[in-house]
């Protein structure tokens, strides 16, 4: 890392280096800014927020093109990625996979599926989206940028940040591990992921209560876990007729505190965190362990898998997160702006948090590539700003519908459809060369307007819906997405197995 002296100039000063921080700077780099960006810990670290999809790969191909990166390309698929960067750990994702379980009971599936949905998002493996072991992909992208020309600062946190409103700029006070160092910048990005920063600071606020889903997490990462997709053939299930193998996904495991998630990487580690409902239960308090090893016990196929399993040096325990959705209530304000994964989360169950932080950053370069006029600025903010809330309020529902259709597999299954038809819309888009102003579309009336109205349709029902309730609910929302529907979403004969959902990309 180049040494930085005391009194430097700045166009951007980034706070945070996860993915979304380093890439945002390498590409203001590239445009000819000037940029500083600090971590208050060091490189390789824990994180999660590690599965991605077909909508982060095509932004990071866009990004890769547009700034002369080319290896955001060669992270976009995992073929290339192998073959580019061996040593920075990812895992295999062709799709989402979901599997239903019952207390007490082995998971056992059926000819017709009737337990178990997978949906593919890839063609083959060569063309396949990836899990990102983020200690090591976050590292990869901050040493990426450091040699793009970004200056980086790590052990490093502002002390005090002063507003020369004369001059347009800040001054921030930069407390290091044996210095204190002081520089001017004229744009602050608070890409730290938190609310902290920018509650300090800028005077935010996070708020919570007008989110329709309520969730909390606790996970970890796992050494020794075994294969499902080996349970499955032990028990006798017929997976003969999967695209892919279920490991090589973003196993969902269903069961009635909410779900499980399950990311493989290629060295066999697995991240693993149970999400809890909390409108059906609430962690109580407990060691997180204890608590997880308590959930698992009551589904015998899920406790096999963990029977050998241990935490992971890295994190070395289990982590929980308190009521995970979140949201602030000003993202932007005079020479100061909060990124995406900052702004705001609503919960990992349709792994929205990769691609939701890119698009928002190729929001952010096209305002800061552009004319910096304070007018135009603004205005850029303010529909930033706008389109982002908006966003997260479809993300909610598109999630809050899922654990609104509770332990009834035909109706989450439904539910689930609503934003694979949302994707695969925009993903089109895309690929006839358009960028939509909102992330998933989330502007379009007709495909919000049906997600809300089947959220109501579901609470509705209740929690104890007849059969033929969920029988008449479940073909509604195969006529609501019908009109948005090119990939045979809900098609009785695929039973609940899509092999071509996937776009060409």
């Amino acid at each position: 890392m180049r040494s930085i002296q005391n009194g430097v100039s700045y166009d951007f000063l980034i706070v945070g280096s996860g993915f979304g921080g380093s890439v945002l700077a390498a590409c203001l780099k590239q445009a000819g800014k000037k940029v500083l960006m600090i971590e208050r810990g060091t490189h390789p670290r824990f994180a999660v927020g590690e599965s991605s999809t077909p909508i982060a790969d095509m932004i990071l191909r866009e990004l890769a093109d547009t700034y002369s990166l080319p290896y955001l390309n060669r992270i976009s698929r995992y073929g290339e990625w192998q073959r580019s960067y061996p040593d920075v750990i990812c895992g295999l994702k062709r799709g989402f996979s979901y599997y239903k379980h019952e207390k007490g009971k082995i998971f056992r599936g059926d000819e017709d599926h009737t337990r178990e949905c997978l949906v593919a998002a890839s063609m083959d493996d060569e063309n396949s989206d990836t899990n990102w072991l983020r200690s090591d992909v976050d590292h990869f992208l901050v040493e990426k940028a450091v040699e793009s020309g970004v200056d980086y600062l790590e052990q490093a946190e502002i002390r005090k940040l002063t507003r020369n409103e004369a001059e347009s700029a800040w001054i921030a006070n930069i407390s290091l591990k044996d210095q204190e160092l002081t520089v001017t910048c004229n744009w602050i990005v608070d890409a730290t992921g938190s609310p902290a920063f920018s509650r300090r600071y800028f005077g935010t606020e996070v708020q919570s209560d007008f989110f329709k889903t309520d969730s909390e997490a606790l996970f970890t990462h796992f050494d020794g876990a075994q294969r499902w997709d080996s349970r499955l053939q032990e028990k006798g299930c017929i997976i003969t007729d999967y695209p892919y193998r279920p490991d090589d996904s973003a196993l969902h495991q269903l069961i009635d505190e909410g779900w499980i998630w399950m990311l493989r990487f290629r060295t066999g580690l697995l991240s693993a965190g149970l999400v809890l409902d909390r409108n059906r239960n609430l962690y109580d308090g407990s060691l997180p362990e204890s608590f997880w090893r308590q959930v698992i016990s009551s589904y015998p196929s899920l406790q096999e898998l963990f029977e050998e399993a241990s935490v992971s040096d890295q994190p070395g325990t289990f982590l929980t997160t308190g009521r995970l959705q979140r949201r602030l209530n000003r993202v932007w304000g005079e020479g100061w702006v909060a990124m995406n994964h900052t702004a705001g989360f609503v919960d990992p169950l349709h792994s929205t948090g990769i691609a939701f932080t890119l698009s928002g950053i190729e929001k952010l370069l096209k305002i800061f590539t552009g004319d910096l006029d304070r007018e135009k600025t603004d205005a850029g903010f303010r529909q930033y700003e706008h389109s982002l809330f908006r966003e997260l309020e479809f993300i909610d529902t598109l999630v809050a519908c899922c654990y609104a259709a509770g332990t009834h597999f035909r109706l989450f299954t439904a539910s689930v459809m609503l934003y694979f038809a949302a994707t695969v819309l925009y993903e089109q888009s895309r690929l006839r060369g358009e960028k939509p102003d909102y992330f998933l579309n989330a502007d379009h009336s007709g495909l919000t307007g049906i997600t809300l109205e089947t959220y109501c349709d579901l609470k509705a029902i209740g929690s104890n819906p007849s059969d033929d309730q969920i029988e008449k609910l479940t073909e509604k929302i195969r006529e609501r997405i019908r009109p948005f529907n090119s990939a045979g979403l809900m098609d009785p004969e695929k039973k609940n197995i899509y092999r071509h959902t996937a776009v060409v990309l």
